[in-house]
């Protein structure tokens, strides 16, 4: 009897040894998160200025803006999109929206990023504003524009809308510093029959995360020169002594500015100017509260008048920008 138990002993315990010595059964690893190659940004803004290129389209109010933006990766370095966005105007033509539709490709190499597409601006409810029914051309306006001419002369078309190809670079320094180049080019800006080409550099400079220790908040600091050139009008914008169009004043326009983020949430702190005259300024945007007299008279500007939409200004945005799988997670 005591050799029978002393053999299950023995059994007992080489048991448990080639129990310890089995390998354990390994636990099953999670299954691979799959690439959802599709993404949406989309987000709005509130500004004191809606300043483009120098330009106020705002006649220097508050503007408000949104835009929405479906993206498809193809893969983590080529992108396509499309987008619509909008923005609150004040135009001479009278209307009072800027709706914008776009679309492009977006390919990144290493440290070079780039962005080309073509860009569409569309602005409904505009009325014809010119002082006749016929231009100096001899060309008819119709009586629309005879009726709604405005008291200064300037002339704006009902229709503005007009489009642009686009290509941008941007080459990323480091964790800090970024820089680039866009370059833009219509056919027929603001539909005025003079073509139209838009280069500039930009730079930015991103402060490290901890600036502000650790409340989240980042910095940046960025600005921008650019210089816009254009080609003569159609006979619509012409006057006494150029019937057949004229040839709007060539222009730079630079801005710098601060940028603070919290999360969601961009605060811009922006100064922008241009170094067109107020008199080149007035024949350029047509703007309805230019003053007449105010400058010399010129064949662009037969009446002389000014105006401030292409001065100095500061501008104050706040903006909250989103992605789908970043933000809606």
């Amino acid at each position: 009897m005591k050799k029978l138990v002393l053999v299950a002993a023995m059994l007992a315990m080489t048991g448990s040894a080639f129990a310890a010595d089995m390998p354990m059964k390994a636990l099953k690893a999670p299954p691979p998160v799959a690439f959802d190659p599709w993404d949406v940004a989309f987000g709005s803004a509130l500004m004191n200025d809606y300043v483009f290129r120098g330009v106020t389209q705002s006649n220097h109010k508050a503007s408000v803006a949104a835009y929405f933006e479906p993206r498809y990766n193809i893969n983590k370095d080529l992108q396509l999109y499309v987008g619509v966005s909008g923005e609150s105007i004040s135009f001479a033509n009278r209307a009072a929206a800027e709706i914008d539709v776009y679309g492009g490709i977006r390919p990144t190499f290493g440290a070079f990023a780039f962005d080309i597409g073509v860009w569409g601006y569309l602005y409904p409810g505009g009325t014809c504003q010119f002082g006749a029914a016929t231009d100096f051309a001899g060309n008819s306006q119709g009586a629309e524009c005879a009726a709604n001419a405005l008291l200064n002369f300037n002339t704006m078309k009902k229709d503005v809308s007009f489009f642009e190809v686009y290509g941008k670079g941007n080459y990323t320094v480091n964790d800090n510093w970024q820089f680039g180049v866009t370059e833009f080019y219509t056919p027929s800006f603001l539909n005025s029959g003079a073509w139209g080409n838009y280069t500039s550099v930009t730079g930015k400079y991103t402060a490290p995360s901890t600036i502000f220790g650790a409340s989240g908040v980042g910095m940046y600091v960025s600005g921008e020169f650019g210089r816009q050139w254009f080609g003569t009008t159609d006979s619509f914008y012409g006057t006494a002594v150029f019937p057949n169009g004229i040839h709007y004043a060539d222009y730079n326009t630079w801005n710098v500015g601060i940028g603070f983020t919290y999360k969601v949430f961009t605060l811009d702190l922006r100064y922008s100017d241009t170094n067109l005259s107020k008199g080149d300024c007035s024949v350029f945007t047509g703007a309805f509260n230019a003053q007449v007299g105010a400058t010399t008279v010129t064949g662009n500007n037969p009446l002389g008048t000014s105006s401030n939409w292409c001065g100095a200004t500061g501008i104050v945005k706040l903006s909250a920008d989103l992605t789908a799988m970043t933000n809606l997670k």
